[in-house]
């Protein structure tokens, strides 16, 4: 039985919210996650928009990257 190894290198993680308060706290939950894994952020990208009813709603890319 061959048994292998790989390492994530790269991961893109998309968040969505109505506030941004919800928003931040979920993004700092999967930092927390990749940090065990030894991913560390890399970039981050957000953005605001109004919904159909003119509510905000908040929504962010994260690119997590490995330690090097």
């Amino acid at each position: 039985m061959n048994f292998q190894l790989d390492l994530i290198e790269d991961k893109i993680e998309f968040f969505e919210a109505y506030d941004l308060k919800t928003l931040e706290k979920n993004i700092q939950i999967q930092i927390d996650n990749n940090r065990a894994i030894l991913l560390s952020v890399h970039h981050v990208s957000h953005q605001m928009s109004l919904d159909e009813n003119g509510r905000r709603y908040y929504s962010a890319v994260v690119h997590f990257k490995a330690k090097r």
